[in-house]
């Protein structure tokens, strides 16, 4: 799960997670965020997904960080947009428009370069990490987001013993154990993703959550 890993899945092209489309929730549920449009959405190792489209289409800047430069390089190509780069602390920043990459590690991120944040959004990011870098990862959050904006969370839950992650099974009561008090938790549905399409003969549900400034901030 170190840098490497992550990398390597890249130049592979072992990229199961990857949708080809904009995951379903996002559509579904952004509205229960309820972030004025013109406002900047964090997407925490954000790869090349198609959400950061759908965010800008409905009239956000987006500001996404990834590790690897293959999966930065590629959103734009793909998308047919001609980033500007520049360095932005530890980052190397691709932007075109109203859509930002920080190319580098999370972990290296720092209050000024999420200050305008207005929303969180994290499909991707929480579910990748083993158990002893998800506290870490919630923690790095509360220190680089100390105004605490709202998150849309999608984490899945299943018996993790039945498969390797990632994607690794992050329940409800883990979600509340490593975000509050920082933020209040509020669990909004719980799919069923067998019914889905999905070939998983265990439970298989993907969990859908809104996080707001909570009793700390």
């Amino acid at each position: 799960m170190n840098q490497a890993y992550w990398r390597q899945r890249w130049q592979e092209h072992r990229i199961g997670f990857h949708r080809p489309d904009v995951h379903p929730r996002l559509p579904a549920f952004w509205d229960r965020l309820q972030v004025a449009q013109g406002g900047t959405v964090f997407v925490p190792l954000c790869g090349k997904s198609l959400d950061l489209l759908w965010l800008v289409e409905q009239g956000y800047r987006v500001r996404g960080v990834e590790l690897s430069p293959i999966a930065v390089q590629e959103f734009f190509q793909e998308h047919h947009l001609h980033p500007q780069v520049d360095s932005v602390g530890a980052f190397q920043r691709w932007q075109a428009g109203p859509v930002e990459i920080f190319c580098g590690d999370f972990f290296d991120l720092t209050s000024a370069e999420l200050k305008d944040i207005a929303a969180v959004y994290d499909r991707a990011a929480l579910i990748a990490l083993p158990p002893e870098l998800r506290r870490a990862y919630t923690e790095k959050l509360r220190d680089i987001l100390p105004h605490r904006p709202p998150i849309l969370l999608i984490t899945l839950d299943y018996p993790q013993e039945t498969r390797q992650g990632p994607p690794f099974a992050v329940p409800e009561a883990e979600v509340c154990a490593l975000y509050q008090p920082s933020w209040a938790v509020q669990h909004l549905s719980s799919i069923d993703l067998r019914e889905e399409g999905s070939t998983d003969t265990n439970r298989f549900e993907e969990l859908v959550f809104v996080l707001r400034r909570g009793v700390d901030s």
